[in-house]
């Protein structure tokens, strides 16, 4: 008697074990994958693209990269290196409201011109920032999503050669996840 109660128990564990996995497939329904490119950015002057790997149904690791190709805007900023971690709040899977933690490798203007050499590289300073940020992602049934964040951070090490002790990122993103 014990041994069929038992089993009866073993086989129900198993059953609603197979469940549960039917129900996040049908959550993810499409993959882990994402790629992405900043609209708002093209518009500026810049190129930035990005890469996420969605963990589970609330978090994904990512990195992003920006290059400017606009000679005003590589005055100020010439690229940055951003990995960050996202914790999403949405009903879909990776999706709705997160919150984001990030850091940034940047090549910014200093704040003092250098007179005396004529190299552009002088002119600019290379820095690791931390920060926070905050934003948006709506999925399509198609794979398709939109994302709109927000972000700030702090640099951390060459801040008396340079008066950006604070910098940002912002973007309305479109891309595909598979």
């Amino acid at each position: 008697m014990k041994n069929i109660i038992l089993l009866l128990l073993m086989f129900c564990s198993v059953f609603n074990l197979n469940a549960q996995e039917e129900g996040t497939d049908d959550l993810k329904k499409f993959g882990e994958h994402e790629v992405k490119i900043n609209a708002i950015m093209l518009v500026v002057g810049a190129v930035e693209v990005g890469y996420e790997y969605l963990l589970n149904n609330y978090s994904g690791i990512g990195i992003s990269a920006f290059v400017a190709y606009d000679e005003e805007l590589k005055d100020d900023i010439e690229y940055f290196v951003s990995p960050y971690y996202r914790y999403y709040f949405g009903k879909k899977y990776a999706g709705g409201f997160f919150l984001e933690g990030f850091g940034m490798l940047n090549r910014i203007e200093r704040d003092i011109d250098i007179l005396f050499f004529e190299d552009d590289d002088e002119n600019f300073v290379t820095d690791f920032a931390l920060g926070i940020g905050l934003g948006g992602k709506w999925i399509t049934n198609g794979g398709f999503f939109g994302e709109v964040n927000y972000g700030i951070a702090r640099n951390l090490f060459n801040n008396e050669e340079s008066d950006w002790d604070l910098v940002g990122k912002f973007g309305i993103s479109v891309g595909y996840r598979f």
